[in-house]
């Protein structure tokens, strides 16, 4: 992204090669797990900035980012634009406002993801925010990669077309190249064995 240095991915290893599992159940040879670049606060600020500036001047009442990967940058964006952060969190497998968070009809909000794959996340979170009666104003997350279709404006820091595979096609499995599961165990399973 022009004027932008996406040295920072790569300096804090937030960027990864090799063989991964998606959130989406896709295979890729990159990875980008934001966390290994947001729990260094002055970053984690430096990015927050670059992003909440898209949004500048749309009076966004609250930033609602998705737990747990758009937490910390949900954070930093509101206190970039000067509003309250919430987030939403999945109970019995659909994502729902906990822990006294609420929305009142009519607020403007702002919906923060750190990585938008396909974009299925997102899109539960707009039907439950939708269920507030709340103005969408947009989406923004640190990296899209991919192509995904909303239908409210979506600002990513940085946008990549790393190609991405189903388990049935996937060349880095037929390579016999190691599958790492992403997320927070770094666990590796062999590219040979089925997916359950």
């Amino acid at each position: 992204m022009p004027g932008f240095d996406t040295k920072i991915f790569k300096q804090t290893g937030a960027l990864k090669e090799g063989h991964f599992l998606l959130a989406s159940g896709l295979h890729s040879g990159y990875y980008f797990q934001a966390q290994t670049l947001l729990k260094y606060p002055k970053k984690a600020s430096r990015v927050a900035k670059k992003l909440a500036k898209k949004w500048k001047g749309n009076s966004i009442d609250a930033a609602v980012s998705l737990a747990v990967g758009g937490i910390v940058l949900g954070q930093e964006i509101s206190r970039q634009l000067g509003c309250r952060h919430i987030f939403l969190e999945r109970k019995d497998e659909n994502f729902s406002l906990r822990r006294g968070f609420h929305i009142k009809p009519g607020e403007k909000v702002l919906i923060i993801e750190d990585v938008v794959t396909t974009g299925g996340s997102i899109k539960e979170a707009i039907d439950v925010i939708k269920g507030y009666d709340a103005d969408i104003i947009g989406i923004t997350s640190l990296l899209q990669r991919g192509e995904t279709d909303f239908d409210y404006p979506f600002q990513p820091l940085l946008k990549v077309n790393w190609p991405a595979y189903s388990p049935q096609d996937c060349p880095l499995c037929r390579d016999g190249i190691p599958l790492h599961i992403s997320g927070t165990k770094q666990s590796k399973i062999k590219s040979s064995e089925k997916l359950q």
